[in-house]
């Protein structure tokens, strides 16, 4: 199988670092300073503590900053997973769709609402599916990908459908490569799921300073993050989406001692100056809340703070 990995930050880093183990020809989309330090190789720190080497003959790399792909490249990818930041979906879903043969398959794997179908409006809708990891990485500034906590890699079609061609032949990979693959028939409520926990702990989290288990040490940041994860689950309620039995206060509890040492992405990209994901992430939930006619109060105000802290750093 040919499978193209866009946007090889750290999530993208543990995709390639496990696909390599398999007998997948491996393409790298990547740019910048990222791509600068692939063309050396790939350095993956298991959550079990070993320091994998993978080679730069393992994949091909093509740095998107450099041109479009060769014509060699274009059409001849079953799977383009993307992987990228919310803001480089446009561009990587304009990549992917160049890369897949006819009948190959784009999959979202990003944080937030709406990539699939953004995607979709790309590649076509038959094309696609949705995605969401419970696997949680960071980047060092050299290059290597810290692979902090094992999850799973939950996906589906949009339509709710069962697994077939392409989509059964990629499961196959993701499950050589043990990164635990599941099919879900309700894939929007696995993505609604994975907002409500990003809405609950990423902004306090980065706008605070501070690693996960704090939220449990703090009864004020505890009562924001929780706040956040109740509206979102209201928006979600009120959307239509299927979330299934769960009590959001223990649930995010779990979480957050199952992460306690983690410093979350945004926290990250604060840290490193970058742009935040919190458009799509608080923002959707303000969004949709405001479409619905449900007031989201929390997640405003942390989208306003963490905007204030990016119009800081003097973001283009």
């Amino acid at each position: 199988m040919r499978i193209a990995v866009l946007g090889v930050g750290s999530v993208g880093g543990i995709l390639v670092g496990s696909l390599a183990d398999t007998d997948a020809h491996i393409l790298c989309v990547s740019r910048g300073q990222t791509a600068a330090t692939l063309e050396s190789g790939l350095v993956l720190k298991t959550p079990e503590g070993a320091v994998e080497m993978i080679p730069n003959g393992r994949f091909a790399l093509h740095d998107s900053e450099k041109g479009p792909v060769p014509g060699s490249e274009m059409g001849s990818y079953d799977v383009a997973i993307i992987a990228g930041k919310a803001s480089s979906t446009p561009i990587l879903a304009s990549i992917a769709k160049d890369l897949l043969s006819p009948d190959g398959v784009a999959m979202s794997i990003q944080n937030g609402l709406g990539h699939a179908e953004n995607i979709a409006h790309v590649v076509g809708r038959g094309r696609i599916l949705a995605g969401s990891t419970t696997h949680s990485a960071w980047r060092e500034g050299g290059g290597t990908v810290n692979w902090s906590g094992r999850g799973s890699i939950s996906m589906g079609k949009l339509d709710g459908s069962e697994p077939s061609g392409t989509a059964s032949s990629l499961l196959g990979y993701l499950e050589d490569s043990r990164l635990n693959p599941n099919w879900s028939s309700n894939i929007e409520g696995v993505i609604w799921m994975k907002l409500l926990i990003n809405v609950a702990i990423n902004p306090v989290c980065a706008i605070a300073g501070v690693r996960n288990g704090a939220l449990s040490e703090v009864p004020e940041l505890w009562e924001q993050a929780l706040e956040a994860m109740k509206e979102a689950e209201e928006v979600a309620i009120a959307s239509g989406v299927e979330l299934g039995d769960f009590e959001p206060e223990s649930f995010l509890r779990k979480v957050v001692l199952a992460t306690s040492g983690n410093r979350v992405s945004m926290l990250q990209d604060l840290m490193a100056g970058r742009k935040t994901e919190v458009e799509v992430l608080c923002g959707a939930v303000a969004s949709r809340g405001e479409e619905l006619g449900i007031p989201t109060p929390r997640n405003e105000m942390l989208l306003a703070l963490v905007r204030g802290i990016e119009m800081s750093q003097h973001f283009d």
